[in-house]
């Protein structure tokens, strides 16, 4: 017979982007890894287990939209260079060393270990060329029960020698094995990974098309990050007039060329144009906003205002390294701080982000890319967060969606992360 469960506490969570709900001292039911009710009062039959967090904060877990795993070894070094000077001196010489078994496995060892314990529950994942390390990466994330994408790095042109495959076919061919070699796993899943438009030959980037149809994958990439990028972008492809249309030409954008739709999501889109955005808006694709990797590699201010007015799907991500934290809720403290300074100094006519459109696009609208995800609603997979906002003293008394805003914002403070449970489907994490 089945056993629900039972979680007791301070609940925050939205139901549109601009507004929280909360419930002092509510309950979360949960059944078979699922949502089944959210109530002010206990209502559930039958044998059920019982988690009392009374005093805490029950929130859904965050999704992380985009990051690196294998540049998490240098996170937090060599932060005052802009994006190109930066990738040619860290990113690299570190993505290089994964070709070494031994290396692979210590350094994502130590980057699962840390998003297990972070207040992650979902990611899209870049790995490097490597095919076995990326499998590596793919089991150890599988064994610590948080949801992924994980993708196997194709770059075959413009890279540093250690980075560049000898040839699309090759690029193809170890991708094939990576999606092979990882079928039969159930959280941690492939996803085509082209790593920007200037690191992938026409020819790769068309086989990367047919072969994300043939498999039904989602898709990631990097877009209009930098400006000396789309300047390259626009060099090496003359025939385009904007950089996304790179990746649509080939089937990898949100439609395949039969006008199928899949999951894509682009990091950055800093310096997005009106076409751009409009293609993007078409085709559903996902923007992974980074505010801490865009302020830390000069590539500029997003105007996430916009991409909303607009009706673009907004997420966020940390971009590790070049975001230097692997805390989701420093990067919606950071959204909110850059689309004031982008308010102020670029455009008043773009109110800022408020924090409760910052926490949606972190839960609910990173969810909506893994499917039922990010919300407290019944049928919605029950990830979720306990928060321990107490152990920051306080004299003064604040409603718990203040508490949560007051958390996001001094969790540097903590000694111990605060984190005092996580669930992902339903299953405790810690």
């Amino acid at each position: 017979m089945m056993i629900k469960t039972v979680i007791k506490g301070d609940i925050v969570f939205q139901k549109e982007p601009t507004k929280f709900v909360t419930i002092k001292s509510g309950y979360i039911t949960i059944e078979n890894g699922k949502i089944a009710s959210v109530s002010d009062a206990l209502k559930v039959d039958g044998d059920y287990e019982f988690l009392d967090f009374d005093g805490k904060l029950v929130v859904p877990g965050l999704v992380d939209t985009h990051l690196h795993a294998p540049q998490n070894a240098f996170r937090g070094t060599d932060m005052d260079l802009e994006l190109i000077d930066w990738l040619n001196k860290s990113p690299f010489s570190e993505e290089a060393k994964y070709s070494g078994a031994e290396y692979a496995e210590k350094a994502y060892g130590i980057f699962t270990e840390g998003l297990k314990n972070s207040a992650t529950t979902r990611a899209c994942i870049f790995a490097t060329i490597h095919k076995d390390a990326t499998v590596l990466i793919m089991n150890m994330l599988e064994d610590s029960g948080l949801v992924t994408y994980v993708g196997k790095v194709n770059m075959d042109r413009n890279s540093p020698d250690a980075l560049t495959e000898k040839s699309a076919d090759r690029s193809i061919i170890d991708t094939v094995s990576v999606i092979e070699a990882t079928k039969n796993l159930k959280n941690t899943k492939p996803i085509i990974t082209p790593r920007f438009t200037p690191s992938c030959s026409d020819e790769l980037m068309k086989k990367l098309g047919i072969l994300r149809q043939k498999y039904g994958l989602p898709v990631q990439s990097h877009l209009s990050e930098n400006l000396g990028e789309i300047e390259l972008v626009k060099f090496l492809h003359p025939e385009v007039d904007f950089y996304a249309q790179t990746y649509d030409n080939n089937g990898l954008f949100g439609k395949s060329l039969n006008g199928e739709s899949f999951k894509t999501v682009m990091a950055h889109c800093v310096w997005s144009g009106d076409g751009e955005r409009k293609l993007i808006k078409d085709n559903g694709v996902y923007i992974a906003h980074s505010p801490i990797s865009n302020l830390n590699l000069s590539s500029g201010i997003a105007p996430v205002r916009r991409f909303l007015n607009e009706g673009l799907k907004v997420t966020l991500a940390t971009d590790v390294a070049g975001g230097h934290t692997k805390s989701m809720f420093s990067v919606m403290v950071s959204c909110v701080q850059v689309s004031k300074m982008y308010w102020r100094l670029v455009d008043q006519t773009l109110p800022p982000i408020t924090f409760a459109e910052a926490f949606y696009m972190a839960t609910a609208a990173g969810g909506e890319f893994f499917g039922k995800v990010g919300r407290f609603e019944s049928g919605y997979d029950a990830d979720i967060l306990v928060l321990d906002d107490g152990v920051i003293p306080s004299c003064t008394t604040l409603s718990p969606d203040n508490r949560l805003e007051r958390y996001a914002y001094l969790n540097g403070d903590l000694r111990s992360g605060g984190i005092c449970a996580k669930f992902v489907k339903g299953k405790r994490i810690f």
